[in-house]
């Protein structure tokens, strides 16, 4: 039995059964949603079924909105198939881009009335329907396209669909949205996947040496190239744009590192840092709150439930925890665990904590 109603009625025909196609897929059959999926590739169809993203398709299958879920190269034959198969009947997309999809089915004269294209900001590093789940887009953002031709009650349909699914709804024109997706998601991950690709032909002593930063910063380059070549060169002109600032940025802190002893290198080098403290502070926290937290490590022995007893004993010290990091280097006894709390809770957790025993590494600003 579903835990609560749906907003969304069904059926809904999940075009594509990769990791956010079932993963919606997974969300909407909690919710006792009629899902019907759909793939080219009969395995991946298979193993999402089977896994319960939902059930085949069927001739007389009659769906009140359809996602399409498939690479962003083929995102527009998709939709333009189903608004034709299914008229009347919403058509949205998950693609990571809104903007060619969008040009190109408007130059090929599709009625685009009861299409609009969407965007969940969630994921994984692994696709596919094996990594999908039904809790990835929980307090997520999921970005809304509409239009001046966007009925009403189609646009409460999909953002029906993001609030069934846990996520927030944001409206947003397909220029806002892949302009901001290059600064946010694009770019990063690019910056990821260089800065880690520097690892490959590093000496294996210099990586025993990393760190939860090195580890934070290059968490996203685990991802797919070829669904990374179709997302970049379909938002191209937008990363273009970030990178070349990015590229202006790097190549003025290099100059002042050459010469850290030159006339305004140092402050060069300390704008550089300041800078980033103050992007870091815009973004939004727990709830989507632009709040800071107060943090502290806290050194967890390497033995079987621990870090249970830890939560626990912060649970009975009534602190929330925020944001958790956990940290174990290889040969070491021990782990870090590195806990963000509201302001003003960092003193009590550092003293009932002691007092049980625990050892405070140190404490911190996060």
């Amino acid at each position: 039995m579903a835990a609560r109603a749906a907003r969304t009625t069904g059926p809904v025909r999940i075009v594509g059964a990769g990791l956010l196609g079932a993963s919606i897929g997974h969300a909407l059959t909690a919710l006792g949603v009629d899902v019907i999926l759909t793939d080219t590739s009969p395995t991946q169809l298979r193993l999402a079924i089977d896994y319960g993203a939902g059930r085949a398709e069927r001739p007389d299958d009659a769906p009140v909105l359809v996602v399409v879920a498939v690479p962003p190269d083929v995102t527009a034959d998709v939709v333009q198939r189903e608004l034709e198969r299914f008229p009347g009947v919403v058509v949205t997309d998950v693609a990571s881009v809104k903007l060619g999809p969008y040009i190109e089915l408007r130059e090929r004269g599709v009625d685009l009335t009861h299409y609009i294209g969407s965007h969940p900001m969630a994921g994984r590093e692994r696709g596919g329907a094996i990594s999908a789940r039904a809790d990835i887009f929980v307090g997520r953002p999921w970005v809304v396209c509409r239009d001046g031709e966007t009925p009403a009650a189609d646009l409460a349909l999909v953002e029906a669909l993001a609030l069934d699914v846990g996520a927030m709804p944001i409206e947003m024109t397909p220029e806002e949205h892949d302009r901001s997706v290059a600064l946010v998601s694009h770019v990063p991950q690019v910056v990821a996947s260089l800065l880690a690709a520097r690892f490959t032909e590093a000496p294996g002593d210099a990586l025993r040496l990393a760190g939860q930063g090195v580890r934070d910063t290059t968490r996203i380059a685990h991802s797919a190239p070829e669904l990374w070549v179709q997302i970049l060169g379909a938002n191209a002109e937008p990363v273009v744009d970030v990178l070349d600032a990015l590229a202006a940025d790097l190549s003025s802190l290099a100059a002042a590192l050459r010469d850290p002893d030159a006339a305004g290198a140092r402050r060069e080098i300390a704008d550089a840092i300041r800078r980033g403290n103050e992007g870091v502070e815009r973004l939004p926290g727990k709830h989507g709150q632009n709040r800071r937290f107060e943090s502290l490590v806290v050194m967890i022995d390497d033995t079987p439930g621990q870090l249970g007893r830890l939560f626990g004993e912060l649970g009975e010290l009534h602190i929330n925890i925020e944001d958790l990091r956990l940290e174990h280097s290889p040969g070491a006894q021990f782990g870090l665990a590195e806990i963000s709390v509201v302001p003003g809770a960092l003193r009590s957790a550092i003293e009932g904590l002691e007092q049980r025993g625990w050892r405070i590494a140190s404490t911190s600003h996060d």
